[in-house]
């Protein structure tokens, strides 16, 4: 007997400040075997109307998210209809609760349903002034004063517990988001915190269980997921990127924005140390109008100023939950701007871990692009989906629907804008 096939398209987008990247791949999946995640194209454009992960021009980000979706259709052959949307920025909010339930059988076998029930209890919280929740995430479970439960399905109580994390997202630019992506034409199947997305792609479930931090340095954001013992245990929004130390380059050199950004990509490090005073850069190279030598360990001092802030910023995070230098797996740096050259090493003096760049894993490419740093969240949102849609059904996959009701309102509410 032949196994049968079953191929799923699916599509992330990544709106962020400085670019917007598609990227479509497919699930295969045969039966009885897990799904292979295989990418099929992924493109990158330049973003507008869109500052540190909030909407501030529709129509820009109309313009640059279809100019996005055309070139990615151009690419893989197919309209692009639906897509899972990643968003970021400092319009997140987290909240900390609990559901606690009685268990419906007589028998006291704890059934999907009664997960659900719980989930639903624990976000019945009111949520802060113009807020929406956008995920529940449980990290543990407690059954009849039985603490640390990770999967209370089929064991058997009376009363059971859930503590969770409430994500939530401010309703304006949920809606601003949201009217965007409907006025190109596609429809959301959900919105996802990108950070979680991304920590799904570029950590193992070892790594997980060890306890570990992604962190997601973007243009205007760097964002952080703290994992202990296969679960989220913090996240951060940090509202400093890689786009400020292109403006402290700016500055200090006294020159373009665009120039400026040359010199970060091609000779920005952070540790002024690994250079001397006879090391130069001509500005004329990163295409300044003029001649200028510049040190590159002027250069490295600018640069790594505003990388230790950012890595005293994390580390704040870090000692808020008690995992200052205590995280046996260390940090793993991704997106955009951790191209930076030196960051792993200089990280690994600031925060006391161990520290890598992380790449997405799991999966198969038929570009490049899929392998690089700044396109792990917008992969991570395709193996994010292909997951959910694997485990429809199970208690696991209750964990990321808290979008879908505040979803079905925005979606009603933004065609009806269209004409």
């Amino acid at each position: 007997m032949m196994k049968k096939k079953h191929v799923q398209m699916i599509t992330g987008i990544d709106i962020g400040s400085t670019a917007m990247r598609v990227v479509v791949g497919q699930c295969a999946q045969e039966d009885g075997r897990q799904c292979h995640i295989q990418i099929l194209g992924a493109i990158e454009v330049p973003s507008s109307g869109v500052h540190k992960g909030a909407v501030t021009s529709i129509e820009e980000t109309v313009s640059s998210l279809s100019h996005a979706l055309e070139q990615t259709e151009r690419l893989v052959g197919v309209p692009i209809e639906h897509a899972w949307i990643g968003i970021s920025g400092p319009f997140i909010q987290i909240q900390q609760s609990k559901g606690v339930i009685a268990v419906a059988k007589a028998d006291g076998e704890i059934s999907p349903e009664d997960v659900g029930r719980a989930l639903e209890a624990a976000r019945t919280v009111a949520p802060p002034l113009n807020y929406e929740v956008l995920h529940v995430l449980p990290k543990s479970y407690t059954v009849d004063g039985q603490s640390g439960i990770k999967d209370p399905i089929g064991m058997t109580g009376i009363r059971m517990e859930v503590d969770v994390q409430l994500i939530h997202g401010a309703t304006a630019q949920l809606k601003n988001i949201t009217k965007a992506v409907y006025r190109t034409g596609i429809d959301i199947d959900d919105l996802v915190l990108s950070i979680l997305a991304t920590g799904d792609v570029v950590t193992t479930s070892r790594q997980r269980e060890l306890g570990t931090a992604v962190i997601n340095m973007g243009g205007s954001t760097t964002s952080l997921a703290v994992y202990e013992e296969g679960d989220l245990l913090h996240t951060a929004i940090i509202p400093i990127g890689s786009e400020h130390i292109t403006n402290d380059l700016a500055i200090g050199l006294r020159t373009s924005i665009d120039v400026a950004e040359r010199v970060k990509l091609e000779w920005g490090h952070c540790d002024s140390d690994a250079f001397t005073k006879k090391d130069i850069v001509d500005l004329f190279d990163a295409g300044a109008e003029y001649h200028e030598n510049i040190s590159r360990q002027y250069i490295s001092e600018i640069v790594g100023a505003r990388v230790l802030e950012i890595l005293e910023k994390i580390d704040q995070e870090l000692v808020r939950v008690g995992r200052s230098g205590l995280l046996p797996a260390g940090v793993i740096f991704t997106g955009g701007g951790a191209k930076i050259q030196g960051l792993v090493p200089y990280a690994k003096d600031v925060l006391r871990l161990p520290a890598t760049l992380g790449y997405p894993i799991d999966l198969s490419s038929a570009t490049e692009k899929a392998q690089d740093i700044a396109f792990a969240t917008v992969v991570g949102l395709v193996k994010w989906a292909a997951l959910l849609n694997e485990e429809r059904g199970g208690a696991s996959s209750l964990r990321f629907t808290g979008a879908n009701k505040m979803l079905q309102k925005m979606k009603e509410f933004a065609k009806s804008l269209i004409p």
